[in-house]
């Protein structure tokens, strides 16, 4: 086998589906790169994924970002690295991630909450999840625990703890740069070629 094969960072590439409540895949991105993780969370980096949505609708993400999925918190945040370095992030409310068959999975709860580098919150989406309390038939204690974990995640925002806290999040964007240099290649190998 070639030797670059064996690389471990090329088994670091992960790519992340989010579901809804029925099973159907809501939306998916390209591999992001497996910075960091813990007995809590997931932390993937990207310069720039492709999105591709449910009804085949394709985009870019146009920010290096740091997407934090949780194993245990029915939220995940993903944090979006501005040219200035400040940090915006957008937060889905969604059930603790998985891992499934080689992908990151998780079912998006309709309800999202973006916190700007100004500190601004903005909850998103209410309606859609009244919505789908009826078109998915959420339970009484599933809506409980989605509505909870919303005012968990705007307590966090507050009191700017992981995941909202900037230097953190510039911590694992910098492992990620560190872990993906391109291979160096010495002479004895470059004469080779």
């Amino acid at each position: 086998m070639d030797e670059k094969l064996k690389d471990a960072r090329f088994q670091k590439w992960i790519v992340v589906q989010a579901y809804k409540h029925d099973g159907t895949l809501h939306r998916q991105w390209s591999p992001a790169f497996l910075a960091e993780e813990t007995d809590d969370y997931w932390a993937l980096s990207s310069r720039a994924s492709l999105v591709v949505e449910s009804d085949g609708r394709r985009w870019m993400t146009k920010e290096h970002a740091v997407f934090i999925l949780f194993k245990h918190s029915w939220m995940n945040a993903i944090c979006m690295i501005k040219e200035d370095g400040k940090i915006s992030y957008y937060v889905n409310i969604a059930s603790p991630t998985i891992w499934d068959q080689g992908y990151l999975k998780y079912i998006d709860y309709d309800l999202d909450v973006k916190l700007f580098p100004d500190g601004m919150m903005k909850e998103l989406d209410i309606m859609e999840f009244e919505r789908h309390i009826q078109t998915y038939g959420y339970s009484a204690a599933l809506t409980r625990a989605v509505t909870n974990s919303m005012h968990r995640v705007i307590g966090l925002m507050k009191e700017r703890v992981f995941p909202f806290s900037d230097a953190e999040i510039h911590r694992i964007y910098d492992k990620f740069i560190e872990n993906t240099k391109p291979f160096s290649v010495s002479e004895r190998d470059h004469n080779a070629i």
